[in-house]
């Protein structure tokens, strides 16, 4: 199994900053490992105190099911095949700003979780993020 490098968790960082400082949105970024470990972290000044949480969350959840978070939260509804899964594992998010990351090969080496703003917003910059390893 390939894990994401400090260097490559750099890279999702920077360019979800960007992304965030473009839309005007203050943030919590958190990229996790292979394992699902925290590798790299970054709360803009100002953005919720409750997202670093949340973001962290979020990452973990992208892992643990290779696929966005949005795509759990629709399977996850009253009478989906995965209604009330985020009681699991300690506490999943099920919302979008989740995003797993894969290397050139295709393989997951960690995973991106955001949040601070509107779910649409986090997706986007973790979607941002997730675009500076391709």
């Amino acid at each position: 199994m390939s894990d994401i490098t400090l260097d490559q968790a750099q890279k999702v960082v920077d360019a979800a900053l960007a992304k965030s400082r473009e839309m005007g949105v203050k943030m919590d970024i958190a990229v996790v490992d292979a394992g699902a470990n925290l590798k790299a972290f970054v709360r803009m000044d100002g953005a919720w105190i409750g997202s670093i949480d949340i973001a962290q969350k979020k990452a973990r959840t992208a892992r643990w099911f290779d696929m966005d978070t949005g795509a759990i939260g629709g399977l996850s509804q009253p009478g989906g095949s995965l209604y009330n899964i985020e009681h699991s594992n300690g506490g999943l998010i099920t919302f979008p700003g989740g995003v797993p990351l894969k290397n050139g090969d295709g393989e997951v080496i960690g995973a991106v979780g955001v949040s601070g703003s509107a779910v649409e917003d986090d997706h986007a910059v973790a979607v941002a993020g997730a675009a500076a390893l391709s």
